[in-house]
This record gives structure tokens, C-alpha cells and sequence, in this order.
């Protein structure tokens, strides 16, 4: 039994969480490659310690955790910055999932999917069979992202720093338009996994 790999990409505030619930209640398994993210920067993972050495003790919080605010105020707005802490974040995140894919084929799981923000960004297309993109348009990216509490700065910073959503669409297999409800989201992922 051949499984299926799926990469799963958009910008942030497209909906990407969203399709990731909707995917589990359709029994597909997924891992999220900003769950990884988190999990790999907790207290007392070297991933921590070598941000402590790269950035400094300012971006260690009083409980020793990540202080993320300040990290992404930082990374942001200054382009080598974000280099450097992707460089250190992306290496062990993909060796997360790749290994998470590796499980599913042992245990013939079907289809998998992996969220991948920066999918393309990173060049690891190859590693999957089909490539998604979910997608909306600037105006309703916008909003969502302010309705987070967002100031328009951070998110104009935050779109500037991923590729184009139009060139992700364009270099994908699928593309998922998150402008309606639920149901059409629902729809849309029949056809793909149908």
C-alpha cells in the first residue's frame, strides 16, 4: 500500500489551522510544521539554548521560555535576523515531520498531510506528492490578521516576509478558496480526497 503525501502551504492568516481540523474530522492524519516549531524552542531544548547563544538572554522570558513577541518584532523587521533564527528552527522541524512521514508509511497510512507556511520558501516541494495551497484575498487576509490584535506594521511585515500568494497558487497542485463558509471549505477538500 502506497501512501500519499500531501504539503499543505498558504499565507498566514489564510487558513490554513482551519483546513488542518477540517482534514482530522475527514480522518486524514496532518502535523503542523508550526506546532513543531513551538515544541522545538521549549525550555530546556537545545533549539532554545542555541537561540540564547545567536540572540541573547533578552529574548529569554523569566521562565525560561521564548519570549516570542520580541523575537517576531525582531525577525520582522530585519531580514538576516529572520535568516539566522529560520536557520536554526527550519533543519529540526523538517527532520520532525520527515519523521512523522516516515511513521505514516510504516504504518500504511494512506494519505498524510503536512502545513508547511513556508513550503516553497524553504524548497521542499519534492518531498510530497501533491502540493495544496489554501488561499483567500488580501482584503480578508487582512482583516483576519487584525482581528489577532495584529497592528497593520506587523502585518504588513509578515506578508512581505513569506513569497506571493498568487506565485504559491501558481506552483501548486490544488488551491482551496478560503472565502466562504465552512461547508465550501468542506467541499473543496472532498474533491481533493475523494
Amino acid at each position: 500500500m502506497n501512501s500519499r503525501i500531501y504539503g499543505l502551504t498558504g499565507g498566514v492568516g489564510m487558513g490554513k489551522s482551519t483546513v488542518s481540523r477540517l482534514l482530522k474530522q475527514m480522518g486524514i492524519k496532518c502535523v503542523d510544521s508550526d506546532d513543531l516549531a513551538r515544541k522545538v524552542v521549549e525550555p530546556g531544548q537545545p533549539t532554545l539554548e542555541m537561540i540564547r547563544a545567536e540572540f541573547g538572554e533578552g529574548f529569554i522570558g523569566p521562565q525560561g521560555r521564548l519570549d516570542r513577541s520580541g523575537m517576531a518584532s525582531l525577525v520582522f523587521d530585519n531580514e538576516e535576523q529572520r535568516k539566522k533564527l529560520e536557520g536554526i528552527i527550519h533543519p529540526l522541524v523538517r527532520d520532525l515531520w520527515l519523521e512523522q512521514v516516515k511513521q505514516w508509511e510504516a504504518d500504511q497510512i494512506t494519505r498524510g498531510v503536512v502545513i508547511i507556511p513556508l513550503l516553497f520558501e524553504v524548497g521542499v516541494e519534492g518531498e510530497f506528492d501533491r502540493i495544496i495551497c489554501i488561499a483567500c484575498t488580501g482584503n480578508t487576509q487582512f482583516e483576519r490578521l487584525r482581528t489577532r490584535g495584529w497592528k497593520p506594521e506587523q502585518i504588513k511585515a509578515r506578508i512581505k516576509s513569506q513569497m506571493d500568494i498568487s506565485e504559491k497558487m501558481n506552483r501548486s497542485d490544488y488551491v482551496i478558496w478560503n472565502e466562504g463558509s465552512l461547508d465550501e471549505i468542506k467541499e473543496q477538500l472532498r474533491r481533493i480526497f475523494s
